[in-house]
């Protein structure tokens, strides 16, 4: 994995036309932004850009825009936040064709340190094709407006879109800089030196629910960490696996062969493969999901078969945490239970106090790991929470990511 990319800091960008690709992918309700950390995190690039003189033109998409372009998904509400935030005007773009003739007129008349946004780049629909036809044209159209590009949206990195990847062919052809922002670099600094070149010793913490969706991350992670631990739904499978009563528990009985293959590769490695020793079983899953609910708890060998495992229990608790005491790098994806609920946060909780705890490197894998790290108040304590949960996958899988891989090498 080449991780050398150019950055804001490796071109001068004075007077310059640069694109800058966000993530300002943020909850609407009703019009109104109910959390801004993308917003946020976009800010030292684009105030770099500004302070260095260049004509800054943003652009993002929002939302999956399934009925086709609508004011719901507009970016209007970020242009506002962003105006309030960078405490100067933002020249918002509302044309639903994101590069036509009103984007053309509103960059030529940009002086340098002047900020425009374009529309939600998915109103184009080619935005989402396959890298093969990824919306050439979209592509050419948003180089025509830039001199420079710089990627900052690593929450879209793992596609090959438009304004992610495609567009830099084109850039590249007009003798432009391909670079990445902060907030990328930051991800690579931490997730990608994580894997290809962690201090040791080096505790993975996978959780969540399915094994489909980590198959490669076990795989991967068992070559290059020393410890993996396994919790939330997927340890059920591993259970089973082993041959044991999992009772009504989460269970992807087409991966249990996958499973035992990868037990048997963690002891030929001479790896630790940690998986819950006790777990919190109620009759059912809690409906709605902050219900009240009753829980027992059990060694995880002898789960009731009327009953279903919804979290780690406190042997395992203390387990898992005595497992990253010692440990220099830690990376931790997925929740160990139904988070949402309070019954049973405990499981994630004690994981999460555990890593803030330890002096190790902490890198939080993006997705329900973060929410849950920013709900339980953990955030500040770990050294790196993700701003992408499917990029943060593909990359702990070893995967060259579009959005990175398509920046210039330094």
């Amino acid at each position: 994995m080449a991780l050398n990319k150019k950055s804001v800091d490796d071109f001068n960008a004075a007077g310059r036309r640069v694109l800058v690709r966000c993530d300002f992918n943020v909850p609407l309700k009703d019009g109104v932004i109910t959390d801004d950390t993308r917003i946020k995190a976009a800010l030292p690039t684009i105030n770099k850009l500004i302070a260095d003189g260049a004509k800054v033109i943003l652009c993002s998409h929002l939302g999956k825009v399934k009925d086709g372009p609508n004011e719901k998904e507009s970016l209007a509400p970020v242009a506002k936040a962003l105006e309030e935030k960078l405490g100067k005007p933002v020249n918002f773009v509302s044309d639903y064709n994101v590069t036509g003739e009103a984007a053309t007129a509103a960059v030529e008349a940009m002086k340098d340190g002047d900020v425009v946004l374009l529309q939600n780049t998915r109103f184009r629909g080619k935005e989402e094709t396959k890298p093969t036809d990824a919306g050439e044209a979209f592509a050419k159209e948003l180089a025509d407006l830039a001199d420079d590009y710089v990627c900052d949206a690593f929450g879209s990195a793992h596609r090959a879109h438009a304004s992610v990847a495609v567009v830099t062919k084109y850039i590249t052809e007009k003798g432009g800089t391909n670079a990445v922002g902060y907030l990328m670099q930051k991800e690579i600094d931490f997730l990608g030196n994580a894997v290809e070149n962690p201090v040791r010793p080096f505790v993975a913490i996978l959780g969540g629910a399915k094994v489909a969706d980590k198959l490669n991350v076990i795989n991967n992670l068992l070559e290059k960490c020393d410890t993996l631990i396994i919790g939330g739904g997927m340890a059920f499978t591993f259970l089973k696996a082993q041959g044991y009563e999992i009772g009504k528990s989460l269970v992807d009985d087409e991966k249990l062969d996958y499973c035992k293959e990868m037990m048997e590769k963690a002891k030929k490695l001479g790896k630790e493969l940690l998986l819950p020793v006790d777990t919190a079983v109620a009759d059912s899953f809690p409906n709605p999901i902050d219900a009240e609910i009753s829980v027992d708890y059990v060694d995880s060998t002898a789960i009731p078969a009327d009953k279903e495992g919804l979290d780690i229990g406190p042997k395992t608790q203390e387990l898992f945490a005595d497992a990253v005491k010692n440990a220099k790098t830690v990376v931790w994806n997925g929740p160990m239970g139904v988070f949402e609920n309070p019954v049973l946060a405990k499981g994630t909780i004690a994981v999460a106090r555990a890593l803030a705890e330890t002096d190790a490197t902490t890198i939080i894998g993006g997705g329900d790991s973060a929410a849950a790290c920013n709900q339980l108040g953990f955030a500040d304590k770990m050294s790196h929470i993700s701003t992408g949960g499917g990029a943060s996958l593909e990359f702990l899988e070893g995967k060259e990511l579009p959005g990175v891989y398509a920046a210039d090498d330094k």
